[in-house]
């Protein structure tokens, strides 16, 4: 059986991404942008481009809605007759099933949060479902954005929390390996060698975590030796309160994502 149309309505950053994996991976994609030019280069990897959200909803029987947040409830409204009984797939921040499905009464709803490592198939994307979802849909879902990471079905309720922790996750480790890179300047290693051994080291960890199933605490015990050049550099990391400045930036980013979501989702209390 051929592998069902999907439509990409918003190539920007998020959508751009998804729509060349999902290209890559044998998926016919037609995407949509408004100001077209912009996204020509994913022509270049045999995503059909368009400017008009109702032909590509209309043509595809899988819509990935990758537009900002406060739009995502007026697009669906207006390709609603053309998603009737189709599955959409939000990955709008904050924007709940039930809007969604208050916007395109006819589709089946589900909402996702993947982070922009989609580009390098690297993503942790959290999902949700919406009420008339089937297991085939998730089945669907898991098939599309499996061929770019990770996929973990989540209570809609830590959809904010998922977005504060993975959505934005990207930065904070960009932000961990450019004062790495910065370390290294300052102890003279070359520039080239200090962004690749951190960034390379960063990776290396994070497999071990996932691929090998090492708790971080255990991983860090494995460097750390009495007297040793890793607990001389820790304390100065503890000193500087590097967790608990991680752990107040999640919790800030989700309180952010929870008022985004009132706001968007017309809810006047938390």
């Amino acid at each position: 059986m051929s592998k069902q149309v999907v439509a990409v309505i918003g190539a920007g950053a998020i959508g751009g991404a998804v729509a060349t994996a999902l290209a890559e991976s044998g998926w016919r994609v037609v995407a949509t942008r408004r100001r077209i030019e912009r996204a020509r280069h994913l022509a270049e990897k045999g995503v059909e481009l368009t400017s008009d959200n109702r032909r590509a909803a209309r043509e595809a029987d899988v819509i990935i809605l990758a537009v900002k947040p406060h739009k995502a409830a007026g697009v669906a409204a207006e390709i609603s007759e053309e998603i009737k009984g189709k599955l959409l797939i939000s990955l709008a921040a904050a924007v709940s099933t039930e809007t969604l499905g208050k916007a395109a009464p006819g589709a089946r709803v589900i909402r996702a949060m993947p982070n922009i490592a989609v580009s390098v198939r690297e993503s942790f994307t959290a999902f949700c479902r919406g009420p008339r979802v089937t297991d085939e849909d998730v089945k669907l879902f898991k098939e599309l954005f499996g061929c770019m990471g990770t996929c973990e079905e989540v209570h809609e309720e830590l959809m904010d929390a998922v977005t504060a922790l993975s959505g934005s996750g990207p930065a904070y480790a960009a932000l961990f390996i450019e004062a790495l890179m910065y370390a290294g300047l300052k102890v003279g290693l070359p520039r080239d060698v200090a962004l690749k051994s951190a960034a390379q080291t960063m990776l290396g960890a994070a497999r071990m975590v996932l691929e090998q199933g090492v708790h971080p605490a255990q991983l860090k015990e494995m460097v750390v030796t009495p007297g040793g050049t890793t607990i001389e550099g820790i304390f100065y990391i503890e000193e500087g309160g590097v967790r608990s400045s991680v752990m107040k930036a999640v919790e800030a980013a989700t309180e952010r994502a929870k008022t985004l979501s009132r706001l968007i989702n017309g809810q006047s209390r938390p």
